[in-house]
């Protein structure tokens, strides 16, 4: 154990190290930010298919030898667009379904004709965030900085439409531009999570943290900020605990994910519980005062 956190300590000295450090804590403002809203529009699914096109945005810079992060950020928003345009007439899973399919399929395709190591191409699936470049980090940087702005600024007209999209509408709220925007802002910010965790496990940072804020809170901004705390220990925590061992920092980041989301599953379940029992209480004690009064009224 003593070895572990000397090593680690050790680590975390070195220039590199601390760049990817920053990535871990800016890819989990930006999956805060975003992962209360994407569970609360039901978009987990397109998510992934999401993941899958950045993917293969990455895979083709990777071959043609381009920066990952912008080849990421081009497929992403590719397949954010595509998805938004094409569920709108009620046919969201068949239409996320056949994107993933496609930009899977030339996913393998890149990954099959890069000519160089293929575990940097292992790396598009599993994530190392040790090997994130300082361009990437900048990257990482602007688009949080983008993001955050963005749902600021539509955070309203973006909680109401979510909530219902019905009302909204009739509301007149532009429920279509509105879905356009955050099916981009998606796409940015399943992207830059490809690089860190991998394609194959950006729903770790991207799902379960505000899948487990709802189940403790049911106010959408204490959603945003326990989904963000939950993000940046899962993301921080992870990558410092993948130091030392040097094992690919998606396992860590995906295992304190699951516990967090657990916790907060049994903090809900006692809530629940507890209120169950409150409102039968409440049943009682008015059922007793109705029978007292009765009998009063009686005498």
């Amino acid at each position: 154990m003593s070895n572990f956190w000397e090593d680690t300590q050790y680590l975390l000295s070195v220039d590199f190290v601390q760049s990817s450090l920053i990535a871990s804590a800016l890819l989990g403002i930006l999956s805060g930010v975003m992962t209360s809203l994407i569970v609360l529009r039901q978009m987990s699914f397109s998510v992934h298919a999401t993941s899958e096109l950045a993917l293969m945005g990455a895979s083709a810079a990777l071959l043609f030898g381009l920066n990952l992060g912008f080849g990421a950020v081009a497929g992403a928003i590719v397949a954010a667009i595509i998805l938004a345009m094409l569920g709108f007439k009620g046919q969201q899973d068949s239409a996320i379904g056949v994107v993933m399919s496609f930009g899977l399929g030339l996913s393998v395709l890149f990954l099959h004709l890069y000519p160089g190591n293929s575990n940097t191409a292992m790396t598009l699936l599993t994530g190392q965030i040790v090997g994130v470049s300082s361009a990437s980090v900048w990257l990482l940087a602007a688009t949080t900085v983008i993001i955050v702005a963005a749902v600021g600024f539509l955070w309203r007209p973006m909680l109401f439409a979510s909530a219902d999209p019905e009302m909204a509408r009739a509301a007149g709220v532009p429920t279509r531009a509105i879905s356009v925007a955050f099916a981009v802002l998606v796409g940015l910010a399943a992207a830059q999570s490809v690089q860190i965790v991998g394609s194959l496990l950006v729903m770790a940072l991207l799902i379960t943290p505000g899948a487990a804020a709802v189940q403790i809170t049911s106010s959408p901004l204490r959603a945003v900020l326990w989904s963000t705390i939950f993000a940046e220990v899962s993301a921080v925590g992870g990558f410092i605990l993948s130091l030392a061992p040097g094992l690919p920092v998606s396992v860590f980041v995906t295992t304190i994910s699951f516990v967090i989301y657990l916790v907060c599953r049994f903090i809900g379940w006692r809530r629940g519980k507890r209120a169950i029992r409150d409102e039968v209480a409440a049943k009682h004690f008015h059922a007793d005062n109705r029978t007292a009064a009765e009998a009063h009224h009686a005498d």
